[in-house]
C-alpha cells in the first residue's frame, strides 16, 4: 500500500482468455482463494461459491472469501473468457502479496490466460 495514512488496500485483477481448468471451476477457484488467504496469515471468516450453469445467469461462478476486515472474491463469465479477482484488505494484511499469490495459482492452472489489467488502490 502506498499512502502512509491508508488503512486498507485494494487490488483488482482482470483477466481475459480464461478457460476452466476443471469441470467445477468455481470450487477450484474458491479453494485457490482460501489457500492463498491462509498462506498470507489472514483469518478467514466465511467462504462461499455459486456455480452458474447458464439457465438463469451466464455460465461461470462467483466465489468469495470473507476475511477479517474485508474480502477476496472472484467472478467469472466462462463463455466470454473473463475473470475478475478483487482483493480488499484492511489493517496489516498486504493485498499486493495476496494478489501475487493468487495470480501465480491462476497462471499455473490456466496457461493461456492473460492479465489484462491490475490496479492497486489505497483505501480509507
Amino acid at each position: 500500500m502506498g499512502g502512509a495514512d491508508a488503512r486498507g488496500g485494494h487490488v483488482v485483477l482482470d483477466y481475459i482468455q480464461y478457460s476452466p481448468p476443471v469441470e467445477r471451476d468455481g470450487d477450484w477457484m474458491l479453494q485457490l482463494l482460501r489457500d492463498c488467504v491462509h498462506r498470507a496469515g489472514v483469518r478467514e471468516v466465511h467462504s462461499h461459491v455459486e456455480q452458474f450453469d447458464g439457465t438463469e445467469s451466464p455460465p461461470g461462478f462467483a466465489a468469495v472469501v470473507l476475511i477479517d476486515e474485508s474480502h477476496v472474491s472472484a467472478h467469472c463469465y466462462s463463455e466470454s473468457g473473463l475473470l475478475a479477482i478483487d482483493i480488499f484488505t484492511c489493517g496489516d494484511s498486504d493485498p499486493v502479496a495476496l494478489a501475487d499469490d493468487i495470480h501465480r495459482g491462476v497462471a499455473e492452472a490456466v496457461p493461456r490466460i492473460e492479465l489484462a489489467g491490475r490496479k492497486v488502490l489505497d483505501r480509507f
